[in-house]
């Protein structure tokens, strides 16, 4: 029997509708607070159509759009709920992402970084070190001295995403943090 589109859900239906396991949406509440489903004796969890429309936006942005969950409480915050629940429903199209508003390349046109020979690294026994032989992708020679540098902006994003895989480690590995 197929449930009416205003009826709660519970855990396990919400999750089969979302199509993520019930542990995501239990780890989703801890980092969005405005994820409130209803709570019954015993803990057991009742999802509002609303609350389902909301994990809808928060599943597209996080696996359709590939933003982090940073990126995506900095969304809800900017934007609200309804911007989110908008994305869910396939209404609104999410913004475009933080990293091509930063200048960052379109995916699939970056260059490959100069990588050092091991050769040119290792010197022989007896011999001096050599300066590194660095050769590009295409093996074409460059310049020694060119330094890859990531940029304030997106250094702090990989701050913020470490940060969060170390917060989601800890809290789904209880054995990790000890």
């Amino acid at each position: 029997m197929e449930k009416s589109p205003d009826a709660f859900r519970t855990i396990s239906e919400a999750a089969e509708e979302i199509d993520v396991p019930q542990h995501v949406l239990r780890f989703w509440e801890t980092r969005f607070p405005q994820i409130k489903p209803m709570k019954r004796a015993g803990g057991r969890r009742y999802y509002r159509p609303a609350d389902v429309d909301l994990l809808k936006g928060i599943r597209t942005l996080l696996y359709g759009e590939g933003y982090t969950i940073r990126g995506v409480q900095r969304i809800l915050k900017e934007e609200g709920v309804a911007y989110v629940v908008g994305v869910g429903r396939g209404e609104v199209i999410a913004r475009k992402s933080d990293a091509a508003r930063e200048g960052a390349p379109a995916p699939g046109t970056a260059r490959v970084a100069p990588r050092l020979t091991r050769a040119a690294a290792v010197p022989g026994p007896g011999r001096a070190p050599m300066a590194p032989h660095f050769a590009g992708s295409d093996g074409a020679t460059a310049d020694p001295r060119v330094v890859h540098k990531l940029s304030d902006t997106h250094a702090e994003a990989l701050k913020a995403a470490l940060k969060d895989l170390t917060d989601a480690r800890r809290l789904l590995d209880p054995a990790a943090s000890r």
